[in-house]
């Protein structure tokens, strides 16, 4: 028997002899180098080569496993948000309408397919489309947009006839209040435009950029804020006066970024750079390494709640901008340095199991998945784009990404999905917050990440060396 043979034996004899460590293998470390010395083996020869059952896969998945999970989340999705139009009235489909008939309304489905959670949904089924080759997840974003260009050719003038009284189908997109109604999806529809989508966005992204880059409340400085003016002398409470959300730095800082991209205005890179900024030195803590949720212009004292899904619009928002921004532009390597510290402090709170805390520093909250998925996509993005190092960073990606995987059921469904949050000074709000498989926020964030990890390790190696997984090389 070889000295390979005997070891693998010797390490099964002592696992099985004192009876403390599961015989079922699930990962294989690579051999230790040889002893040197010879005689019998000691009691502790190769116990470091034990097998462990790790709850979450210890291992980079290879495409088509990844692809087998997204093909669960595309299944359920395709299936339960129907690009189709019913009559309110009787429920009646609509097969080709024509007119904007008043009763027309979206056939109901799991999700609303005019969310800014649907708009991050579109982009993951664009991402999936180009890294899997699988046209199915292209077409399902695609054939969306169109059905939103046609209904807003139809519905915007009438609209914007009667903004109050009128009926649309997505009136909330073409008669937006907020971010959340114009901002996400403006960005769905730029970045198909740029892949070379036959959809006409022309009218759409008008409206959806003309709110994002001209209407949306700011402060003085530019920054993007809520609690603005409620139009009879007071203020919105949202939820104070002149409150500063970190979702919006997702929210409408890259639409911004690609319109720049779009329309070759470098004012609007300016504005997205300078968002970004301004967001950071408002609301990231250098020491940690992460963001607060909420900041008040004016308070004097912040507590500051680390709150995870938060974190990953920021740290999105930044390699979505990252991606477009010229590379001589003047801001891009201050947000690079923002991106790489982000990074660098997320990676310190990564749990045993690949997940995030729904607070991020407390380890007395859940594990919460549509961060995990968001930290996956934007980390190994920045790992293929050369922001991070591959070695450091790359396996972290991959435990997040099974991680991610570990959370989808065989119906395509998520679980631990934090529900939609509002603000607060508290850990109680956050911590308490339920999660749901119909909370919309997890999709797009898992498809993007799965595409992104396939992506990642089409051009990387990762393995066990020694029992911990490593970069090996590019591929």
């Amino acid at each position: 028997m070889n000295s390979s043979k005997l070891r693998r034996c010797l390490t099964r004899a002592l696992a099985i002899s004192v009876g403390l460590f599961p015989v079922v293998f699930n990962a294989v470390a690579q051999d230790a180098p040889a002893a040197q010395e010879k005689g019998p083996a000691p009691a502790d020869a190769m116990l470091h080569a034990l097998t462990v059952e790790y709850p979450t896969p210890y291992r980079a998945m290879s495409a088509e496993e990844v692809k087998t999970v997204l093909d669960r989340v595309y299944t359920y999705l395709e299936r339960t948000t129907p690009a189709e139009l019913i009559h309110k009235s009787d429920g009646t489909p609509i097969a080709n309408l024509t007119t904007a008939d008043p009763d027309a309304v979206f056939k109901p489905g799991d999700f609303r397919l005019t969310s800014y959670e649907w708009g991050v949904t579109y982009l993951g089924m664009l991402a999936a489309g180009a890294a899997t080759g699988d046209a199915r997840y292209t077409d399902y974003t695609i054939k969306r947009h169109q059905l939103l260009a046609d209904l807003t050719k139809l519905y915007n003038p009438v609209v914007q006839a009667d903004l109050k009284n009128s009926h649309a189908p997505h009136k909330s997109f073409l008669n937006p209040h907020a971010l959340d109604d114009a901002g996400a999806l403006c960005h769905s529809f730029l970045k198909a435009k740029l892949g070379g989508s036959k959809v006409d966005y022309t009218q759409m992204i008008g409206i959806c950029g003309n709110f994002v880059t001209k209407k949306e409340y700011r402060l003085p400085d530019g920054t993007f804020a809520r609690g603005g003016p409620d139009g009879n002398g007071g203020f919105k409470a949202r939820p104070l006066k002149n409150t500063v959300w970190l979702d919006d730095m997702f929210m409408g800082v890259p639409t911004i970024a690609y319109l720049g991209a779009v329309n070759g205005d470098s004012k609007q890179f300016d504005d997205a750079a300078k968002q970004v900024l301004q967001f950071s030195k408002r609301m990231f803590n250098p020491q940690l390494g992460i963001y607060m949720h909420g900041y008040v212009e004016g308070q004097a004292d912040h507590p500051e709640m680390h709150w995870a899904r938060a974190n990953g619009w920021a740290v999105m928002s930044m390699v979505e901008v990252l991606e477009v921004l010229p590379k001589n532009h003047k801001q891009r390597d201050a947000i690079l340095k923002q991106l790489r510290a982000h990074i660098k402090g997320l990676s310190t709170y990564q749990t045993r199991d690949g997940f995030w805390h729904q607070l991020i520093d407390r380890p007395d909250t859940y594990q919460e998945t549509s961060a995990t998925a968001i930290y996956t996509y934007a980390i190994a993005r920045a790992v293929n784009r050369g922001y991070v190092e591959a070695q450091a960073y790359g396996p972290m990606a991959n435990l997040a990404w099974n991680a991610t995987a570990s959370k989808v059921l065989a119906n395509g469904q998520i679980e631990g999905i934090c529900v939609g949050t509002g603000m607060a000074f508290d850990p109680a709000f956050y911590s308490y917050r339920p999660t749901s498989v119909k909370a919309a926020h997890g999709y797009g964030p898992a498809l993007l990440a799965g595409a992104e990890i396939i992506e990642m390790n089409k051009k990387f190696k990762f393995g066990l060396n020694d029992s911990g997984l490593m970069f090996q090389g590019p591929r």
